[in-house]
């Protein structure tokens, strides 16, 4: 009896941390879906927290390999770019997005921005050469 109520508690408690993890997504999904407006990212996308902190993570990584293999000023141009829109899309942090934590909102932010300025594939993941045929326009 005691294994039972054990494996009981141990269910209802998985149960509950799956609840609780999807509630923070629909919670991420409604800050991103405000932060589009601002930011001119697809309303398609809303991407979970964890979406949008590999879609940041793509970018980082893009930006640090450019700058080791000496394309500099191509890096700064995006980075700056992005740092714009970002400030632009930021003035006043939307309703939807106060339950998130501010790490999680400004990845959300950034996130939106990558996608509002293009440089997003047809699934919503960071893709360097729409960076670069956008940094030529």
């Amino acid at each position: 009896m005691r294994h039972t109520t054990t494996l009981l508690t141990a269910c209802l408690l998985a149960v509950t941390a799956v609840g609780c993890s999807k509630s923070d997504d629909d919670k991420a999904k409604g800050c991103a879906t405000a932060l589009t407006e601002r930011t001119g990212g697809d309303s398609a996308n809303e991407p979970s927290v964890r979406g949008a902190e590999e879609r940041v993570e793509a970018f980082d990584k893009t930006l640090a390999g450019m700058v080791r293999s000496g394309y500099d000023s191509v890096a700064k141009d995006a980075f700056d770019a992005m740092e714009e829109k970002t400030e632009a899309g930021e003035k006043k942090r939307p309703e939807a997005c106060e339950p998130l934590s501010e790490d999680d909102y400004n990845t959300l932010l950034i996130s939106e921005t990558i996608g509002g300025l293009g440089w997003t594939d047809e699934d919503g993941q960071f893709d360097k050469l729409k960076m670069m045929e956008g940094l030529g326009n």
